[in-house]
């Protein structure tokens, strides 16, 4: 491809919604070789306000039409997980670039689907906390070989999500239907940043608990009823040998917290941060009992117009994927993670779900396959 700029057509930029005025427009912003074309809602209305918002030269209140634009390169998903198979495919049908967010699909069945239809065409999932500068560099030290053998890992994670209370618009993510649970969204990105550094997990033993099953909708005053598990505790084994121990609070409010500790013969690293929305969103910070390079700068800092205080440096990682896949895009690489990495965290859940269930070990389909194709790529 040219290096004029690759143009972005958002469905789900709808000014109401934070996430992807905090994380996809100024991350699309702040980088040159990237351009907002065009943004899609289901109503018109809300597609012309996002669109003078956001500085986009198109609007579309019909997600499809935006499909179909020819002048679009990547198609980014940003709406309700039941919605993205049928957006998905149309995209990949239409022969675009396409970046969704996670999970991919509301149930396994949908993923492998969408999986199997990428074809030779780019894809990238949102599981962007394995591309943030600290990440990258951590995988770094361990592959340098400076922590020595591997010996175990301490992750703690917290969200401020699945507690006791919640607003009605997000209330779809305690129904198990809705495939946007506790373990497909913040389990799912704590334990991909553990793959990242780690390597594929490929055994899991696990225990779930639902700990506030009647929630509070603030903004009604109605009850709801949870129907997923709220807490995790996982022990793990990965493909580098390293035995992982993964506990995953929700409705932490104050205070939160991620960290990551592996300890090596050698020596230790630690990954941190503390965003109450969890790993993947905001900045890491890396320290290590031995010499490292300093993390590279990030591509995206800043936050969207409808961002407040709290989803601030929401658009670090999500920089990061952008930035990915405008160079796989420009030299004909696939590095970033696509939909074979969303269908492999999808079997992961999947195993972590059994395990819970069966109170006994599970062996992860295909990890070991993963890191032998990561290894020749």
């Amino acid at each position: 491809m040219t290096n004029t700029p690759l143009r972005i057509g958002i469905i789900g930029a709808d000014i109401r919604a934070s996430w992807a005025g905090a994380s996809h427009i100024p991350a699309i912003e702040a980088q040159p070789g990237l351009k907002l074309a065009a943004v899609a809602t289901r109503k018109e209305e809300s597609a012309k306000a996002a669109a003078n918002a956001f500085g986009a030269e198109r609007w579309y209140a019909n997600p499809y039409d935006l499909i179909c634009d020819d002048s679009i390169d990547i198609v980014t998903v940003a709406v309700k997980v039941p919605a993205h198979r049928d957006l998905v495919l149309a995209a990949l049908k239409a022969g675009k670039a396409v970046y969704c967010e996670a999970p991919l699909g509301a149930t396994l069945v949908e993923t492998e689907e969408m999986a199997a239809a990428t074809g030779s065409l780019h894809t990238a999932i949102g599981l962007q906390g394995r591309l943030n500068p600290s990440v990258r560099r951590a995988i770094e030290i361990i592959a340098s070989g400076k922590l020595g053998t591997l010996l175990s890992a301490d992750v703690k994670a917290t969200t401020f999500g699945y507690g006791p209370t919640t607003l009605s618009n997000y209330d779809y993510f305690n129904k198990a239907a809705s495939g946007a649970s506790f373990l497909t969204t913040t389990v799912a990105h704590v334990l991909d940043v553990v793959e990242a550094v780690l390597g594929p997990i490929t055994e899991v033993d696990a225990r779930t608990k639902l700990i506030w099953p009647t929630v509070s909708v603030v903004d009604t005053g109605e009850t709801s009823h949870r129907e997923i598990a709220d807490h995790l505790d996982l022990i793990a084994e990965t493909s580098q040998g390293a035995s992982v121990s993964v506990q995953v609070l929700a409705g932490i409010e104050s205070d939160p917290q991620f960290v990551m500790e592996v300890r090596g013969s050698k020596g230790t690293l630690m990954l941190r941060g503390h965003h109450l929305a969890g790993v993947q969103v905001g900045d890491l910070t890396l320290s290590a009992s031995v010499p490292f390079a300093l993390p590279d700068i990030p591509v995206a800092t800043g936050n969207g117009l409808t961002a407040d205080e709290f989803w601030a440096g929401a658009a670090i990682n999500v920089g990061e994927v952008y930035a990915s896949l405008a160079r796989d895009l420009r030299i004909g690489t696939y590095h970033t993670p696509g939909f074979a990495h969303a269908l492999h965290s999808s079997q992961l859940i999947a195993a972590v779900e059994r395990a819970a269930v069966t109170g006994q070990r599970q062996l992860v389909p295909n990890a070991l396959c993963l890191k032998r194709a990561a290894a020749v790529r």
